[in-house]
C-alpha cells in the first residue's frame, strides 16, 4: 500500500530554535542589519564586499548549529508517509536530521553560484572573497534568492502542494510572498496543521488545526498523533 504524501512549508521559527536568527525577531534585523542593506541585488551592486562578509557569518552559524527536536521529529515521519519538506529556509538542518526530500526556496548557504545567470553550482563550507571566482569568471556569490529576485522552486513546490495527503506550516508568519502563497494550492478535503506560538492571521477554511506551541513541542506533539493516524 502506497504511504499517503505529507508535504510540510517550513520557515525561519523552525531554526530559530536551533540559535539561528530571522530578519523578523522583534526588531525586524537580522544580526544588527536591515534585509535591504545585504540581501538584495542592490545590496550586491552596491557594496558587495559587506554583503559576503554577512553571509560568510550566516555560514559559520549554520555549521555550528545542530537540528532540534522539530527538524528530527518531521523527518521521523518518513517511517509513516512520503514526506517533502519545502523550506524557506536556506540552512541544511532539515537534511542533517534525515530529511530525504527537501526543497529550498531560497536558496542555500552551503552553496555558492556565479553572480551571472548560470546553472552552475558547487558546495562551499568555508568563506566566499572578492575576487574568488566562478568557473565563467565573474564573481563567486551565495546560492541565496534575495528580496526582489526570482523564485524559481516555487513552480516545483507547486505540484508538491496540490497533491498533498496531510499538509503541515512550521515555524512560518506567512509574511515572505510568493511562498505565502502555497498554502492557497492545498486542497481544501486536506488536514491541514499549522504550528507555531503565533498562528499567523489567514482565511481559515475547514479542517484546519492549531497547535499554538513552539516547534520543538508542536511536532513531537504531531508526530505522535500522525504516526497512530
Amino acid at each position: 500500500m502506497a504511504k499517503k504524501k505529507l508535504v510540510v512549508l517550513s520557515g525561519a521559527g523552525i531554526s530559530a530554535e536551533s540559535g539561528l536568527k530571522t530578519f523578523r525577531d522583534g526588531d525586524g534585523l537580522w544580526e544588527n542589519y536591515r534585509p535591504e542593506e545585504v540581501a538584495s541585488p542592490e545590496a550586491w551592486a552596491q557594496d558587495p564586499g559587506r554583503v559576503l562578509r554577512f553571509y560568510n557569518e550566516r555560514r559559520a552559524q549554520v555549521l555550528a548549529a545542530v537540528p532540534n527536536a522539530a527538524h528530527i521529529g518531521l523527518a521521523a515521519l518518513e517511517a509513516y508517509y512520503e514526506v517533502i519538506i519545502v523550506t524557506q529556509n536556506i540552512d541544511d538542518l532539515h537534511e542533517r536530521a534525515g530529511s530525504k526530500h527537501v526543497l529550498h526556496l531560497h536558496g542555500e548557504i552551503l552553496k555558492m553560484k556565479s553572480e551571472r545567470p548560470s546553472d552552475w553550482l558547487q558546495e562551499i563550507r568555508g568563506a566566499i572573497h572578492l575576487g574568488d571566482r566562478a568557473p565563467d569568471g565573474a564573481q563567486l556569490r551565495p546560492h541565496v534568492v534575495w528580496f526582489g529576485e526570482a523564485v524559481p522552486q516555487m513552480e516545483a513546490a507547486i505540484p508538491h502542494m496540490e497533491t498533498a495527503d496531510v499538509f503541515i506550516l512550521v515555524g512560518s508568519s506567512l509574511a515572505v510572498y510568493p511562498a505565502a502563497n502555497l498554502i492557497d494550492f492545498v486542497a481544501e478535503e486536506v488536514p491541514k496543521y499549522l504550528v507555531d506560538p503565533a498562528i499567523p492571521p489567514i482565511s481559515y477554511g475547514r479542517n484546519f488545526y492549531r497547535i499554538e506551541q513552539k516547534a520543538t513541542v508542536g511536532i513531537p506533539y504531531l508526530v505522535e498523533l500522525l504516526s497512530k493516524a
